[in-house]
């Protein structure tokens, strides 16, 4: 059962983390949401729904202009080979659909079933914007409330520096 964004909020409170949101037209890229978060500075999130072929499920979430390597982050993150997770599974975990992907619904993995990856980018931003569940909707945070958030859901975050990431590789190359 997918928590409510009242539940979402609540939990937030409970933890004493400040959360400002937003209602806007729903948006289901991060191109499509550009015009709206001109009006909200800080770090915009993305966030990608992954499985390896192992069956184990990945949320990462990376600034949204994070350029992410999916055919070599499995390497770093000590799986096997990553591709997209399929709806029912993100459905079945985290209790959003498509275009709604949030490290916020973190809240519905009550079995542990996902790894949070975070972009550690996000971390040197005052505020972190993620969509409340769905995404008609934009919530700031601060970071550190974001991995507070996440631990109290049981996910304690892996941090990732994805430009490292590329320098690594474009020296490898």
């Amino acid at each position: 059962m997918s928590a409510s964004r009242e539940t979402l909020f609540a939990r937030l409170d409970a933890l004493g983390v400040e959360h400002k949101t937003v209602s806007h037209r729903p948006v289901f890229t991060v191109d499509e949401g550009r015009d709206i978060k001109a009006s909200m500075p800080g770090a915009h999130t993305k966030n990608l729904f992954l499985k390896d072929r192992k069956g184990q499920a990945f949320l990462i979430t990376a600034r949204d202009e994070t350029q992410i390597r999916l055919n070599r982050l499995h390497h770093h993150l000590g799986s096997a080979r990553l591709s997209f997770g399929p709806e029912d599974l993100l459905l079945e975990t985290l209790g959003v659909r498509p275009g709604s992907v949030t490290a916020l619904a973190l809240l519905n993995d009550t079995e542990g079933r996902v790894r949070f990856v975070l972009d550690a980018a996000l971390m040197q931003w005052p505020v972190v914007y993620c969509h409340p569940l769905l995404n008609d909707a934009t919530t700031g945070i601060a970071p550190q409330d974001l991995v507070r958030f996440a631990e109290s859901t049981g996910h304690t975050p892996q941090l990732i520096d994805f430009t490292a990431l590329h320098d690594d590789e474009e020296s490898a190359d």
